[in-house]
């Protein structure tokens, strides 16, 4: 599986940014989906995840009530909402797989996309 993630820019604190990550192959519906974001000089954070059949999600403390997972298996495709961003939203965004897995952590994860960044300015 491949994951391309996408949507990435620049924008202002309040404004709003909707990432995209496509996955190549047929299985994608029968996988979990995450998304994790990494700021420069610390940990990969999770921001939240997605079932397979988008019926539940998870989120991070730091972004609950800021942004929304969906999915589109259809399409391949999973998307990160995220309004009212803020400074500490800057990151590089990375989008994630699990065959069998669930949760916060990353070990749960099997495949990962290349990152997108979104930097908010003041």
């Amino acid at each position: 599986v491949q994951l391309q993630a996408s949507g990435g820019g620049l924008v202002q604190t309040g404004g709003s940014l909707r990432l995209s990550c496509e996955a190549s192959g047929s299985t994608f519906g029968s996988y979990s989906m995450a998304w994790f974001r990494q700021a420069p000089g610390r940990e990969r954070d999770f921001v939240g995840v997605i079932s397979w059949n988008g019926g539940s999600t998870i989120y991070g403390d730091s972004v609950k009530g800021r942004v929304t997972i969906s999915r589109d298996n259809g399409k391949n495709t999973m998307y990160l909402q995220m309004d009212n961003l803020q400074l500490g939203d800057t990151a590089v965004y990375y989008c994630a797989a699990s065959v069998a897995g669930w949760g916060m952590h990353a070990d749960a994860y099997d495949y990962w996309g290349q990152g997108t960044l979104v930097t908010v300015s003041s």
